[in-house]
């Protein structure tokens, strides 16, 4: 499934003054490449994920169009190439569906999904992998999740320092897995072995400010913005990076090692003191509630009951069974809205869709009924879906 992305719609006389500049911020897109318009009057140039949301002058001066990217064939070419020179073309004819064509980008690692099928090529793919992305120290391969907080099992399978690559013996140096990300504008401090969050939904997180900034206009305020299944915290640095959109915050987790990051990354946001380890949610300022806590229990509180004009969901293969217990976060006083994540097999999403709608309070009348959207493949049978639910206020 094809990745929709930010580019930016450029008349044709522009563009390469336009690469020029973006190319000085390293904003361009590594993977993807530069398209015509419909009308063949403009370009479409793919956009990084390290891209600002507020773009300087003159890129400001062009629209920002959400698209399906298409893929670099140079750099898809160079994988295919290096492979089949390791293991030869017929092999790479013989699990032509089993390779791991897709990864995801964290700082200056790659991670990968190897099915089990070609465990044996684990070092050809790696190598492979290295060679096509020079830019790139490691290499870690994802073997799913493990226990209640859904941590990825990743492990080094190549790594790289200067001219020299590693399969074996990888000196520890290399082997870390801390890094920081650049989104949006923002550093977010991650470590995808212990609190993974995909890169690869930046789009989403930017889908998300969208219907911020439109509930903010709605609501003609600063938003309090409530997001129980927070990580390390990628949704709440775009929102915050909107000057002027949100006030008060409550972000939790029940991992204590993603809360960690997450105090880190809130202390570079705000530019304000937070605690150097993980601690039970309290607020430490006086729009800011955070740390470790069940969200299922927080609506509990009378402190966080009915406080929050935007509820995220980000725990996709549970949001529908958890709904019933976060909708009472919501500030019924006005206009609400939630925004949810869910997997789901396709055959199923129009019963997903039903089960969402009857678990709901009612919807806003001139908004569209909430419905999943698919926003690419979690796995060969099921699909990562999102939704948005503008909630009406309730009758007095």
């Amino acid at each position: 499934m094809m990745k929709v992305m930010r580019h930016l719609l450029v008349p044709n006389k522009k563009v390469q003054d336009t690469l020029t500049e973006i190319t000085k911020y390293d904003w361009l897109s590594k993977e993807h490449r530069i398209f015509s318009s419909e009308d063949g009057k403009s370009r479409l140039i793919p956009l990084s994920i390290s891209a600002d949301i507020n773009l300087p002058n003159p890129l400001s001066d062009f629209e920002i169009i959400f698209s399906e990217g298409k893929p670099n064939q140079v750099i898809d070419t160079d994988w295919w190439n290096h492979l089949e020179e390791l293991v030869g073309k017929n092999t790479v004819i013989e699990h032509q569906e089993s390779w791991p064509s897709s990864h995801e980008f964290f700082g200056d690692m790659m991670i990968v999904r190897i099915d089990d099928s070609i465990k044996k090529y684990t070092t050809e793919i790696a190598r492979a992998k290295l060679l096509s992305h020079p830019f790139i120290r490691l290499v870690l391969s994802d073997s799913g999740v493990m226990g209640e907080l859904r941590i990825r099992d990743l492990k080094p399978i190549g790594a790289r320092k200067n001219s020299k690559i590693y399969f074996e013996n990888i000196p520890s140096e290399l082997t870390r897995t801390k890094v920081s990300v650049k989104e949006s504008g923002k550093y977010i401090s991650c470590d995808p072995k212990i609190a993974y969050y995909s890169t690869k939904l930046q789009s989403e997180r930017l889908e998300t400010l969208r219907f911020a900034k439109e509930l903010r206009k709605e609501l003609n305020r600063p938003l309090a913005v409530c997001d129980p299944f927070c990580g390390v915290g990628p949704a709440l640095s775009t929102l915050i990076g909107e000057e002027g959109l949100v006030d008060k915050i409550l972000a939790s987790d029940l991992n204590e090692e993603a809360v960690k990051l997450l105090f880190e990354n809130l202390q570079r946001w705000d530019k304000r003191e937070y605690p150097s380890e993980s601690t039970r949610i309290q607020e430490y300022y006086d729009n800011r509630i955070v740390g470790l806590a069940d969200a299922t229990k927080l609506s509990d509180n009378p402190e966080y009951f009915g406080k929050w004009d935007l509820v995220l969901v980000n725990l996709p293969h549970r949001t529908i069974e958890f709904l019933p217990r976060l909708i009472p976060l919501l500030n019924r006083r006005n206009i609400s809205l939630i925004r949810g994540r869910v997997i789901v097999a396709e055959s199923e999403i129009s019963s997903a869709n039903e089960k969402i709608n009857q678990i709901l309070p009612p919807i806003v009348a001139n908004k569209p009924k909430p419905e999943l959207k698919i926003k690419r493949d979690y796995s060969s049978a099921l699909r990562l879906c999102s939704f948005e639910a503008w909630i009406d206020k309730e009758a007095a």
